[in-house]
């Protein structure tokens, strides 16, 4: 449509435009919402057991695109086709979503005799918006798309544009496998369109998954609807390596959950603090391990670093690194090792040592392939360093102990606590976040409760003779 506005997607694989579609109008966003919203009346009267059946189908039938879309997100967002995409998770994510649908989505039963029948239900709210980040595209998503559709609902999904079609293809994927194309249905909206939706009251629950102030923006739009939101908004993860750690485990778990994807993770490891006796070995195992990264086009197979997403990105990374160097901090990675660091998307990874709390890559949100490792004399003063944060998603505790272990994951601040391992989404357990993490549940049995609402019967039969 000539001159209308277009969402163009930038490749850091090279700086070409990768993908381009146009934005829709407020009138024609407003007209699919209003199509979904007519066509989540017959979803949700569908039996859940079919409900169910047709999203097993739809994730079967994106799984079955994996060809297509791995080398598709390399290109938009520049994650190394080594991984395989983010099929896995999302296969594992929505197969335990749907597996406790019955249970979880059963009525809560009060009474029931011969006076009186009272119990509690799980509707759906209507329709489900999902503003889903670049970073894991499909992972994101899924955690709302599944037990939306599952619990009943229709779903509107906007996705970044670093990762313009992911949107598109979840759908497409979908509604081959049998989803009512009313209602799943993908969206290209502009900011100002996307808040006047949700300021129009278009959406019973919303979730997004971006910045604080991406998220301080959906709240000031969904102001007086009364629409539910669900924010993530990113993380400053500690680890802490307490002195019976398994040091090999610790480095090489940590190192991978702050270097892969390029670090561009909501739970990336972002600072590590290390006990006294192990904090030299640590960095020593953690240098060796990172300096054979190999970084360089995520579309060969020996890449294991790929671009970060966006030039833009990658000077923040660089601008808090060059901070704590001039303040101190010390570098552990020659960036020799890694030619391919252009200056631009591509971005060597970093250790950092001899850093503090008053440098902005401990207390920033980073996003990228560095860490900052201090050391601490006990358990005491590694967690108030790492409840120093204005963050709260995870922490990962590297202890033999999991008495101790419990015990300091009282003490600290954040949704989830891992012992052992880092970086991981049980879909079991629900995924949250406290302080400016943001609010909200997902993936779980809680996980269905923002996207259906309590409805309570109270129902006196009548009397008999």
């Amino acid at each position: 449509m000539s001159g209308q506005q277009v969402l163009r997607c930038v490749s850091p694989i090279d700086g070409s435009v990768y993908a381009e579609r146009p934005v829709a109008t407020p009138s024609e966003a407003s007209g699919v919402i209003a199509a979904a919203r007519a066509a989540q009346k017959d979803w949700a009267a569908r039996p859940l057991a079919e409900r169910v059946a047709l999203v097993r189908a739809g994730v079967d039938r994106l799984v079955a695109m994996a060809d297509e879309a791995v080398p598709e997100l390399a290109w938009m967002m520049g994650r190394p086709v080594r991984y395989g995409g983010e099929f896995g998770g999302v296969v594992e994510r929505a197969t335990y979503m749907a597996d406790i649908a019955e249970s979880t989505l059963a009525a809560m039963v009060v009474e029931d005799s011969a006076r009186f029948e009272r119990r509690i239900l799980r509707e759906p709210v209507g329709v489900v918006g999902v503003i889903a980040p670049w970073n894991y595209p499909y992972l994101t998503a899924i955690n709302t798309v599944a037990p939306a559709l599952i619990a009943g609902n229709a779903v509107a999904i906007k996705h970044a544009t670093q990762t313009l079609l992911v949107g598109e293809r979840m759908v497409r994927a979908f509604v081959e496998a049998g989803v009512p194309e009313d209602v799943f249905i993908a969206l290209f909206l502009d900011h100002q369109t996307t808040e006047d939706l949700i300021a129009a009251g278009s959406f019973d629950f919303l979730n997004f998954t971006g910045s604080v102030g991406g998220g301080r923006a959906m709240e000031r739009a969904a102001a007086g609807t009364f629409c539910g939101l669900g924010l993530e908004l990113g993380g400053k993860d500690p680890g802490y390596v307490m002195e019976d750690a398994d040091l090999d485990a610790a480095v090489a778990t940590l190192m991978d959950g702050a270097m892969f994807n390029s670090g561009q993770c909501c739970c990336a490891i972002e600072r590590i603090y290390v006990t006294a006796p192990l904090f030299d070995a640590f960095v020593e195992a953690s240098v060796a391990l990172v300096s054979d990264y190999v970084l360089g086009n995520p579309l060969e197979q020996a890449t294991t670093l790929g671009p970060m997403a966006n030039r833009r990105f990658a000077d923040e990374v660089r601008a808090q690194t060059a901070e704590a160097l001039a303040a101190g901090a010390t570098a552990h990675i020659d960036g020799a090792r890694f030619p391919a660091d252009d200056g631009g998307t591509y971005l060597a990874p970093q250790l950092l040592t001899d850093v503090t709390h008053e440098m902005r890559v401990m207390r920033d949100e980073s996003f990228g392939p560095v860490v900052g490792i201090m050391k601490v004399a006990d358990d005491d003063e590694a967690v108030a360093l790492m409840n120093d944060s204005d963050f709260g998603l995870t922490a990962s505790l590297w202890t033999a102990d999991a008495d101790r272990a419990a015990r300091l994951g009282a003490r600290i601040e954040t949704g989830t606590v891992f012992m052992n391992r880092a970086d991981y989404l049980d879909p079991g357990l629900c995924w949250t976040g406290c302080k400016d993490t943001g609010r909200g549940a997902a993936l779980s049995p809680l996980g269905y409760h923002s996207v259906t609402r309590p409805k309570s019967y109270h129902l006196k039969k009548a009397t008999v003779a």
